[in-house]
């Protein structure tokens, strides 16, 4: 049975328990579902989204006419907007983790004791998940994907910006379950838009969530880590930054530059913060800054790099801490390696950095001692991404360090048990 939306004056405690109860009774039939049915529903989803195209990219155009009169930030409404491109993308996500391997019930390792006994620990399912996110709606379908495809019932809580558009893209979920024969009850999607609804499942719903993920912006992530009573896999924001060594390579190093900020600005893998060593300041800062505001992008620069280029507005410390999430870039002159190092251990969010160097000591170090959940060399910041990684999709990068960092996906989304195979044995 599908959830009902929250009447005005109806209790919201009382809904959210109910939900809470359901996905509880989902997730045991989900647990010993073969993948086979998984991935069927996986497929019967996918196929839905493509089909009703037209639906979810009109239920999107309510929600960004209302995000376009509230005046809301450009990024804001680059990750809210649907295109037929970004619903094809989300299919063939979903296509995607139907075809990894099913983590249910792998043996992750195994050994014998000198008694007999036969020791295995097995993969396992969380339980319930609950996501809250905000915005981005094909977060509903990467998130209710993966949480199937790790055999987890699943609430999802969007943001009240993407409530036609997240409802819309639910609908061919529950079109996938009911497909496979699987419990719809095991991807619900919270339909009131009532911030109270949050603080219901952050308490737990009696018992029902396991763990709690939030994907958002540094407000919904600190309430969520503040206020939840069940475990969290925070997913922080992405102060992201981009050293470029002695050893560079320039033309690598400016291309790499403008990508890692403009692909996509408004993405949590977007570089915030460039780090030029101070031996090349006068072979590769300049170029580097140029190809970035011919990208129309702006530059926010410390006072030695501003008198190289003097087009670039001032540096303050708050830009340092500041994950802009749009056509800014902050940069700065460093010494070396150990100064890149310095430097991002002081402003770092621990998501992604990224190094472009020929010298392999320098990466070498930069790898060792830069503590983010992804580190990445002579590529991109923008391939902080678990689609990249080729786990099929992700539901955020986790910057704790707690049983899941960097991408979540299907494998982090499950726990494991031990199986103990005796012969009759006894503990003396």
């Amino acid at each position: 049975m599908l959830q009902k939306a929250a009447r005005p004056g109806e209790n919201i405690v009382s809904l959210m328990a109910d939900m809470g109860h359901r996905a509880r009774q989902a997730a045991r039939p989900l647990a010993i579902a073969p993948a086979e049915r998984k991935n069927e529903a996986l497929l019967a989803m996918a196929d839905a989204i493509e089909a009703r195209q037209a639906a979810i990219l009109e239920a999107n155009a309510v929600d960004m006419a209302k995000a376009e009169e509230a005046k809301l930030q450009p990024s804001f409404l680059d990750r809210l907007k649907l295109t037929p491109a970004r619903i094809a993308a989300m299919a063939d996500g979903i296509r995607a983790i139907s075809e990894l391997k099913d983590p249910v019930g792998e043996t992750i390792a195994e050994w014998d004791r000198p008694n007999g006994l036969h020791i295995e620990r097995v993969r396992t399912p969380l339980g319930v998940i609950g996501v809250i996110y905000e915005s981005r709606p094909n977060v509903t379908a990467d998130a209710g994907a993966l949480c199937l495809k790790a055999g987890n019932a699943v609430i999802l809580r969007g943001g009240s910006d993407s409530v036609n558009s997240s409802r819309a893209i639910h609908a061919c979920l529950a079109d996938g379950l009911k497909a496979a024969g699987l419990p719809e009850d095991a991807i619900q999607l919270v339909q009131s838009t009532d911030r109270a609804a949050v603080g219901e499942m952050l308490k737990g719903l009696g018992g029902a969530i396991d763990v709690i993920i939030p994907r958002g912006g540094r407000s919904l992530v600190e309430r969520v880590q503040n206020e939840a009573r069940v475990p969290v896999f925070a997913h922080l924001e992405g102060i992201c930054h981009l050293y470029v060594d002695k050893s560079a390579d320039l033309a690598m190093a400016v291309s790499i530059a403008v990508n890692a900020k403009m692909r996509r600005t408004g993405i949590c893998g977007a570089a915030e913060t460039l780090l030029v060593d101070r031996a090349v300041a006068g072979t590769h800062l300049v170029p580097i800054l140029k190809a970035l505001a011919e990208a129309e992008c702006e530059i926010r620069a410390d006072e030695e790099a501003r008198a190289l280029f003097p087009a670039a507005l001032p540096a303050t410390e708050a830009d340092w801490h500041t994950e802009y999430l749009e056509a800014i870039i902050s940069a700065k002159l460093v010494d070396g390696v150990g100064g890149a190092i310095a430097h991002i251990e002081r402003y770092s969010s621990h998501h992604t950095d990224a190094i472009v160097a020929e010298d392999m000591a320098a990466v070498e170090r930069f790898f060792n001692e830069i503590d983010s959940a992804i580190l990445l060399h002579n590529a991109s910041t923008q391939f902080a991404d678990g689609g990249e990684f080729g786990m099929g999709a992700e539901i955020g990068i986790a910057t704790g360090k707690m049983h899941a960092r960097g991408p979540v996906g299907v494998e982090q989304l499950t726990s494991f048990k031990y199986r103990v195979r005796g012969s009759g044995q006894i503990r003396p």
